[in-house]
Order: structure tokens, then C-alpha cells, then sequence
């Protein structure tokens, strides 16, 4: 995924809170390339989102965007209705903009598709004084940060951080002078190809922390559930499929996101997907989901990026399934709501 899981601040201030929803029959969700949400450009392409939407008497358009920030500021401005996006990301784009967010879909996390790779031997800890590469304010950043407080260690101990765009990450890897890379897949399988590739840390070693979700406007759903219906029916549908090992939808899933079956299987077994809708609704319910947004929220809070003019870490109040919250209570933007997904795993759509 090339332009993937980035936090951009600089969006915050462009984005407009959506006026209250009504009652409407179309709707637009937006996705961009990464191995657990290439279903959605399935969906689309294969008519399971139509059928599904048929079932409910609407309309629902699956739209690629190239750009994943984009999408992200897209929806943050109402173009869309719904978008893939981590759980770092909603809570410091959409949320921190006061534009209120539901998880429909906890689709999957990433583990192992994310890593830290030096040159040679060593460990973690052994980064300390060394430069490292990695796209600033991404999910990278957060995974070295994470492993970093692991060991001992935070970023002032490091030789310091290089903002290095993903485009530009194995070409800067082959340098002498770059030591240390974080980065995601496909570009980690290219990397430990190269001799001497030292994977020290990965998305493994903080399972459950960089979750990949559907999420949609929380006033939309609230006037319209038949929409998370049919979205909800449909991925699931495709799960079904998926884990049952069909050819035709893995293979075009998998040219779609310019790898071949092979390694689109190889992606998807660095990320733990949640297949049926239980297995989402019991991690979506967790308590170590609280812990985690916690130290998202920590870690965007110190980055200076957790909304416009964030007093602290808990500016912005996130919901939980059980009616818990974290964060500021009275600022609930960013919702865990299981509702569509126990349906489903009820047999109740």
C-alpha cells in the first residue's frame, strides 16, 4: 500500500462538520489499497454490495481513491458517507474535527505487515544512536514509538528521525547511508529479500493496536440502518468466501493490489482478519482496546496532531460497547459500536 495510514494534521483546520442527517436512499463509501480492504473494490465489482443494497431499497456506490489521506478528508467534509481508515487515523482526522464517527466493520489489525528492519545483526535496542527512516506522523512512527517505550528507549535516543516517503523507501534502504527503516507491507517483503535485512520489531509484537475499520458518519447511520445493514451483510458475505479459500474473488482481490495470489496470501497472513462477526464483535469489546486508543491518543496528542488545538490527550472522548469511555466524556466523536455486527453474527440481516 503505497499511500497508506498517514496522519495530516495540516487537514484539520479545511474540514466541515456535516449538517444533521436525513433519511436518504444513496449512499458513498470511500477505500483505498491495503490487504484488508481490498474486499471493498471486490464487493463493488463482484454485485454482492448491490445485492445487498437491492435488499434494503438503496443505493450504495464502493468508490477507490488513490489517496488515502484524501479519502480520509473526503469524508471529514461529507463527500462520503463512509471510509476505510485505522484506528489512529479516524480519531485524529474525522474525530479530531468534531465530526462524530462510528466503527461499523472492525475488519481486521495489522500483524506483521508493519516492521522495523536494520542492517545486520542487533536488536530493538541497539537503535539507539542510529538514524531512522520512516514516513513521519504514520503508523510507522507509532510502531518505533511503541517499541521503542518496550526497550527502554524514546525517539531522542535515536540518531535521529528521517522523513522518508514510501515511494522512496527501498531505493533509500539500498543507501549506505540508511541504517534502520520502518515501513509497511509490500515494500517489508521487498526489504528482507535484501541480505542482511534484520526485522528487530513488528506489528506482531503490539497485536490488536493498528486496527484497520469501516467507519461511518454517526448521524448517517443513526437516520439510515439500513445502510450499515446492507455494508455489514455484504462484507460479511465476502468474508465467507474469503476464508473458504475462493480462487476467483483472493485472485482479483489480489491483481487489484498489484501482487498475485501468492502474495496477496503472504499479506493476509501478516494481518489477523476477523472473518466471522463474532471474532469482531468479542476483539471490538475488549478491554485492551481501551489501553490502545489510549496510546494512540498519547502518542498523536505528543506528535501535536490529536484535532485543532488539543489541550491534552484526552480531547476528544471515544465510546466503547459497554457505554465506557476514554477520553473527555462530554466530546464523544469516535464510537466502537458492535449493534451491526452482532446482527450479523445473529443471522439477524
Amino acid at each position: 500500500m503505497l499511500a497508506k495510514r498517514i496522519a495530516a494534521a495540516a487537514v484539520l483546520a479545511l474540514a466541515a462538520v456535516p449538517a444533521l442527517a436525513q433519511e436518504k436512499t444513496e449512499f458513498r463509501v470511500a477505500w483505498s489499497i491495503y490487504v484488508g480492504w481490498m474486499p471493498w473494490g471486490y464487493l463493488e465489482e463482484s454485485g454482492i454490495m448491490d445485492k445487498w443494497a437491492e435488499k434494503y431499497g438503496i443505493d450504495v456506490e464502493i468508490v477507490q481513491i488513490n489517496d488515502y489521506v484524501e479519502s480520509i478528508n473526503q469524508y471529514t467534509a461529507g463527500a462520503f458517507d463512509g471510509v476505510t481508515a485505522t484506528n489512529m487515523d479516524t480519531l485524529s482526522i474525522p474525530a479530531g474535527s468534531g465530526v462524530d464517527t462510528t466503527a461499523l466493520i472492525v475488519g481486521d489489525y495489522s500483524n506483521g505487515n508493519d516492521a522495523v528492519i536494520m542492517k545486520g545483526d542487533g536488536v530493538l535496542a541497539d537503535l539507539a544512536g542510529k538514524p531512522v527512516n520512516l514516513v513521519e506522523l504514520s503508523v510507522s512512527h507509532y510502531l518505533l514509538a511503541r517499541g521503542l517505550d518496550q526497550v527502554g528507549l524514546s525517539e531522542a535516543d535515536l540518531g535521529g528521525v528521517i522523513n522518508t516517503s514510501d515511494a522512496d523507501m527501498i531505493a533509500a534502504y539500498a543507501t549506505n547511508d540508511v541504517e534502520a527503516v520502518v515501513t509497511w507491507n509490500p515494500l517489508v517483503s521487498t526489504i528482507m529479500e535484501e541480505p542482511g535485512a534484520n526485522k528487530v520489531y513488528d506489528s506482531a509484537d503490539i497485536p490488536g493496536e493498528i486496527i484497520d475499520i469501516m467507519w461511518v458518519n454517526t448521524e448517517t447511520l443513526a437516520a439510515n440502518p439500513d445502510f450499515g445493514k446492507a455494508l455489514v451483510g455484504a462484507w460479511y458475505e465476502l468474508m465467507g468466501l474469503m476464508e473458504s479459500g475462493d480462487e476467483e474473488a483472493l485472485t482479483a482481490m489480489a491483481e487489484a493490489s498489484g501482487t498475485d495470489l501468492d502474495g496477496y496470501k503472504a499479506q493476509l497472513d501478516a494481518t489477523k482478519m476477523f472473518w466471522t462477526p463474532a471474532e469482531a464483535v468479542e476483539f471490538t469489546s475488549s478491554d485492551g482496546l481501551k489501553d490502545t486508543m489510549v496510546n494512540v491518543a498519547e502518542f498523536l496528542f505528543d506528535k501535536g496532531i490529536l484535532g485543532e488545538g488539543a489541550p491534552s490527550p484526552d480531547f476528544v472522548g471515544v465510546e466503547y460497547p459497554d457505554g465506557s469511555t476514554t477520553g473527555d466524556a462530554n466530546n464523544v466523536k469516535m464510537r466502537y459500536d458492535t449493534t451491526y455486527m452482532q446482527m450479523a453474527a445473529d443471522g439477524a440481516l
